[in-house]
């Protein structure tokens, strides 16, 4: 129901944003007259619904159970906060599956809608749309046009935009759980599989340079829980703060040291990192493998952190499209 914010008329929305290796809602109230989000609940559980589609092709029996049990309790939460529209997305793990449909039905029924199952470029541009959106009240905003980096688990989305109706956009196969199950099996991965993920990050890199001009792109802006996390480790935190990473401007040079660093390590020794989600000790490595190659083959100096990503782009899209 329409709620009041600031004293102005504000939208209370809920987005939910389904990817290969988590869940996350987000319940705001959003002033399009103003431009301001302001949350009312954000939440993310790691699900790895993605896990070992990349192999099989289809969702495991215990990931949709993990999946559609967090979605059951989301669902209480957006109904408890009355808010007066839903919007649902789900990414690369339902694209990828022969039996999402039996994802689609579970769904269904627990939120009583059916999920959008977006393309890789649509993914990409609510992504840049809720990066971007406040760049306008930052004291010291980065510069246009943007290289808007999405950091999935299946897959990473590349936008390229200077504004509102000027991007373009692609999806490539390097999430950093496809990249984890595919080349980064050993505990610490070792040179030949690092060196294997690099080849196959870079020809992915070198794709989307073509396709979408990212030599066009004045500033790199990382989004997700890879980039938030190799923020965070940049940064020394005690324990994860969004207040922190959020706008953080990482220089290249860190970027490479925190992920030769978390390549090196042992499980037991990612773990111990207390910014590190239990959930992304697996997987960081790669993730922070493909933001340090991101950099190193385009030339960023540094990269601005966002906490606002796709479920900020979903909450917008309710209220301005």
């Amino acid at each position: 129901m329409p709620t009041v914010h600031n004293g102005a008329t504000a939208r209370r929305v809920a987005a939910i944003d389904c990817g290969t290796n988590s869940i996350r809602l987000l319940v705001a109230d959003v002033d399009p007259v103003r431009r301001t989000l302001t949350d009312v609940d954000r939440r993310l559980e790691i699900v790895r619904l993605g896990q070992g589609v990349d192999k099989t092709g289809r969702l495991a029996p215990e990931a949709l159970e993990r999946t559609l049990g967090v979605l059951a309790e989301y669902t209480r939460v957006i109904e408890a906060s009355q808010a007066e529209g839903v919007r649902m997305v789900a990414t690369s793990a339902t694209r990828d599956a022969s039996n999402a449909a039996e994802f689609t039905r579970g769904v269904v029924a627990i939120l009583g809608a059916e999920p959008e199952v977006l393309t890789g470029e649509e993914e990409a541009r609510l992504s840049f749309a809720g990066a971007t959106e406040e760049f306008g009240a930052m004291d010291d905003p980065p510069a246009p046009p943007f290289l808007v980096l999405d950091i999935g688990g299946g897959s990473t989305e590349f936008v390229v935009g200077g504004g509102a109706g000027q991007v373009s956009a692609i999806s490539m196969n390097i999430g950093c759980v496809r990249m984890t199950e595919r080349y980064l099996a050993s505990d610490p991965p070792g040179k030949e599989q690092i060196a294997a993920a690099i080849v196959d990050i870079d020809a992915a890199l070198a794709e989307a340079a073509v396709k979408v001009g990212i030599d066009w792109a004045r500033s790199l802006v990382g989004l997700a829980g890879s980039v938030t996390t190799v923020a965070a480790v940049a940064l020394g935190l005690p324990e994860y703060d969004a207040m922190r990473t959020h706008h953080a401007r990482i220089p290249a040079a860190q970027v490479h040291s925190v992920t030769s660093q978390l390549l090196a390590q042992t499980r037991a020794e990612r773990a111990a990192i207390p910014s590190i989600h239990p959930g992304r000790v697996d997987v960081i490595g790669a993730g922070s493998l493909i933001l340090d190659r991101v950099m190193e083959k385009f030339g960023f100096g540094e990269v601005v952190v966002s906490e606002h990503d796709i479920l900020d782009g979903i909450a917008w899209s309710m209220v301005t499209s």
